[in-house]
């Protein structure tokens, strides 16, 4: 068999496009850039109306950068995250924070469950590997709540994922045209948000050990935001609940 028979046979490879939602990332994207994997075939900001020169230096990289005239919140950023990889091509997208706190060399092993047909969306959990939260230097609260919740989550879902609130997520393109995360809350909860319609929709859902790491510059959600989080979070499968036991319609989970 030549070589152009072999590419004929498996065909281009998966275009994988990283999505940044990005909000006052100017001194961290520069290096969070510099270490995505080559397998990456484009990179797309999405500025969520910076206070800084985010978008300047985020274009100075070459990445492709969408502007957001007004602040409108994590979930809004993402929509116009997903909506745009959706619209240049992407087979795979990998939801990356440009402000260095989650590895960008774990990309491959990110994706890889999705490449090989095993998953639709996929998890980088910090609690798979024991300890791995607690080195990376998140607060004992945060490791508590996020405990807290996942086990709550899961009792809801009935399901048994290690971590659900991590921000490093994987999602094939399919997944993306199937479930309808245009619904979603335009804040935090839009994680949750997301999870709960995988398991609603039948996606499969992995999950890889990923690191992370607080400092200074690094993105992190205070204590305010994060009991507000919980609470949207709880209330959520409150709605995931009603809407399996038939009792409560849901627009979330309508196909």
């Amino acid at each position: 068999m030549t070589s152009s028979d072999t590419a004929a046979t498996t065909g281009p490879a998966p275009k994988i496009v990283v999505v940044m939602p990005a909000y006052n990332a100017a001194r961290t994207v520069r290096d969070t850039h510099d270490r995505i994997p080559k397998m990456v075939r484009e990179v797309i900001l999405v500025d969520d109306h910076s206070q800084d020169d985010t978008v300047a230096v985020a274009s100075s990289l070459g990445i492709k950068v969408i502007p957001h005239p007004h602040n409108v919140g994590y979930g809004g950023n993402q929509k116009t995250c997903y909506m745009e990889a959706l619209r240049c091509g992407a087979d795979v997208v990998v939801m990356l924070h440009p402000d260095g706190q989650y590895p960008p060399e774990l990309i491959g092993d990110l994706v890889r469950p999705i490449l090989e047909g095993h998953a639709d969306m996929v998890l980088g959990s910090r609690m798979l590997a024991p300890g791995g939260a607690a080195a990376g230097g998140m607060p004992r609260w945060k490791r508590v709540a996020n405990w807290f919740l996942t086990t709550c989550e899961n009792a809801a879902m009935g399901t048994h994922f290690a971590e659900l609130h991590t921000g490093y997520r994987a999602y094939s393109a399919a997944f993306l045209r199937r479930v309808p995360f245009l619904r979603n809350s335009n804040d935090f909860v839009f994680d949750t948000e997301v999870i709960a319609q995988a398991v609603a929709f039948g996606q499969r859902i992995a999950e890889v050990p990923a690191a992370s790491r607080y400092f200074t510059e690094a993105s992190s959600v205070g204590f305010r935001v994060g009991a507000v989080y919980g609470v949207k979070t709880l209330w959520t499968m409150v709605k995931f609940v009603g809407w399996r036991t038939g009792v409560w319609r849901v627009g979330l989970f309508r196909g």
